[in-house]
């Protein structure tokens, strides 16, 4: 049995890309896999596969069935118990609050070129570092803080969604029970 994570971006954000939970759980049953369990209404998914699939070709499947339902597109990242165990186990930031802790998720590996640009950039007092596909955050207040999925979307041109230290947490905590 292989666990995964998936992530999805936008979904019941302002009543926009609604979808119920035990209604995202039937999508991802009806593809066959098993163990799904949700966290959140923000489109945290944890779920079995019996073969090991790549990420990518389970990107496509859940994004095909959520359009071909829902007749909407919703970005899917996916990570392994693995990769999230790492992610955990790397915080740069180990000595700040959780409450104040990010992590930004990439569908893909930025391009050298972006990422340089990236670095160059400075807003204090909201720290981020840049691991490979994701993104952690330090930052005053999510809510106010510049360094949002839209800005890292624009700035490396790849699709990017976030959840507090707490979620991701849980969602290791889920995918590992």
């Amino acid at each position: 049995m292989h666990t995964y994570i998936s992530i999805l971006r936008g979904i019941n954000v302002s009543g926009q890309k609604k979808i119920i939970m035990t209604d995202l759980v039937k999508l991802y049953e009806d593809l066959g896999f098993t163990d799904v369990k949700t966290y959140i209404q923000s489109g945290n998914v944890v779920f079995n596969s019996t073969k090991k699939v790549s990420n990518s070709m389970l990107v496509k499947q859940i994004e095909t069935k959520i359009n071909e339902i829902y007749g909407f597109q919703v970005p899917v990242i996916i990570r392994t118990v693995d990769d999230l165990s790492k992610i955990i186990a790397s915080n740069p930031f180990k000595n700040e609050t959780s409450e104040n802790l990010y992590i930004t998720f990439l569908s893909n590996l930025p391009n050298s070129n972006h990422l340089e640009n990236l670095t160059e950039l400075n807003y204090l007092p909201d720290e981020f570092i840049v691991t490979e596909k994701e993104i952690y955050l330090n930052v005053s207040s999510y809510g106010t803080t510049k360094l949002s999925n839209s800005f890292f979307e624009n700035k490396l041109k790849v699709t990017a969604t976030t959840r507090n230290w707490n979620t991701v947490n849980k969602l290791l905590a889920i995918s590992t029970e």
